[in-house]
């Protein structure tokens, strides 16, 4: 399968909202974790987050339509603009018809349905509004920014808990690779900071509980680690064949060159410890990119900080990349954000092609004391590397486990 170029980046996160203030944050190993204020959490085992705070500061959406719509989709809009902008592309001057959207998210948008239900049961109301329908489902996002752009090609929606969006950017490449499209916006987005949302990750029982020290909660691959902490936000990126590009005479940051998934088959929740599906699915993404092992000069981390995802994550690159993988820097940068659920792998292949223009490894903070010592990890601040070839990593509950490989043009 063919190479397909990433020509824009829009990303919406805590730890800045565009580019530029994001990729600064992450460089210097900020925290934006912190206890959540937009609603009383107190009575929650966890109640810490990645929470963002100004989104309306940058909107360029109207007033009438943020009426009807959740904070992932208002997060997918703004991403999606910032995207088409940083990619130089007049969405006006395209074939609608030639356009997709492959969009992923976990939990679908529960602010704007929480709200609703709370005034019915609570304050009385005959009703609820007729937009929550349209409002909270996973597909929502995708599409608002159909309607928004005018936008009529093939396009998908990917409920993958937290591999979904990195399972988009897949089926998304697979799609452009055969030609049927023009380009596609790719990607994800996630609101989980809602009180049913957070009641459900709470249940889920492998978020961090250190509420008194937030910025030194999310700890993965550490001794003392004890879960981690969501995040909300959103990640697009601008996909096009190259030839494409290069006949618009625009930059090309990236290129995908390789993509597989798979599932560990063990449990409907729990990864396998032993890593061998997931290191079957970097073998094949490796396969699929045509490139050695000896290649790979970075590797972004799902890392969860949780005891049997860490174990199963670093297995499984000791099995694939032999010692090797003691050279090869590793790093987890969700750990200064939260982990945006179904939005992280997008964020996470974002980070990477920022850490590639830069050539600057991004640091895991609160990284002290590793669990294990066979990884060559990035610890606390980040460091000069050159990267010309990266893995991305993403897991979702049910052993799913999903592989993308990026290249410098």
């Amino acid at each position: 399968m063919g190479k397909i170029a990433v020509t824009g980046i829009g990303i919406v996160s805590p730890s800045g909202i565009g580019k530029r203030p994001f990729w600064a944050n992450i460089k210097a190993g900020r925290s934006f974790v912190k206890e959540i204020t937009r609603f009383d959490s107190k009575s929650y085992p966890s109640h810490i987050a990645g929470q963002i705070d100004d989104l309306d500061a940058y909107t360029h959406v109207s007033e009438r339509l943020l009426k009807k719509i959740d904070a992932f989709s208002h997060m997918a809009l703004i991403a999606s603009e910032m995207a088409l902008q940083d990619a130089g592309i007049d969405i006006k001057k395209e074939d609608p018809n030639l356009i997709g959207i492959f969009l992923g998210n976990a939990l679908g948008g529960w602010l704007y349905a929480e709200t609703e239900l709370r005034d019915l049961y609570l304050e009385g109301r005959e009703g609820v509004s007729a937009y929550m329908a349209s409002a909270w489902f996973p597909a929502a996002p995708q599409g608002q920014v159909s309607i928004y752009y005018g936008i009529k090609g093939f396009s998908k929606t990917i409920v993958g808990d937290r591999a979904s969006s990195l399972m988009a950017l897949g089926y998304a490449r697979k799609t452009l690779s055969k030609d049927k499209l023009n380009l596609i916006l790719g990607g994800g987005m996630e609101a989980p900071v809602t009180p049913y949302a957070l009641l459900c990750c709470n249940t889920y029982g492998c978020l961090s509980k250190n509420n008194a020290h937030p910025q030194d909660a999310y700890r993965p691959f550490d001794k003392k680690r004890d879960g981690f902490v969501i995040g909300e936000g959103a990640g697009i990126i601008v996909m096009e064949n190259i030839e494409r590009v290069k006949t618009r005479n625009a930059d090309i940051p990236a290129v995908i060159s390789g993509y597989a998934t798979t599932c560990d088959g063990k449990d409907r929740i729990n990864p396998a410890t032993d890593g061998k599906e997931l290191a079957r699915a970097i073998r094949m993404a490796l396969d699929d990119a045509r490139v050695n092992t000896s290649d790979i000069d970075y590797i972004s981390l799902d890392g969860l900080a949780c005891d049997d995802w860490d174990t199963g994550e670093v297995s499984s690159i000791k099995e694939v990349f032999g010692n090797y993988a003691r050279d090869i820097p590793v790093s987890c940068p969700k750990s200064m954000f939260g982990n945006l659920l179904g939005a992280s792998g997008v964020v996470d292949v974002i980070i990477t092609i920022l850490a590639m223009e830069h050539s600057l490894v991004p640091p895991t903070i609160n990284l002290d004391e590793p669990v294990d010592n066979s990884l060559n990890y990035i610890r606390k601040q980040a460091q000069e590397h050159q990267i010309n070839k990266a893995l991305v990593i993403s897991r979702g509950r049910g052993g799913i486990n999903s592989v993308l490989v990026l290249e410098k043009p």
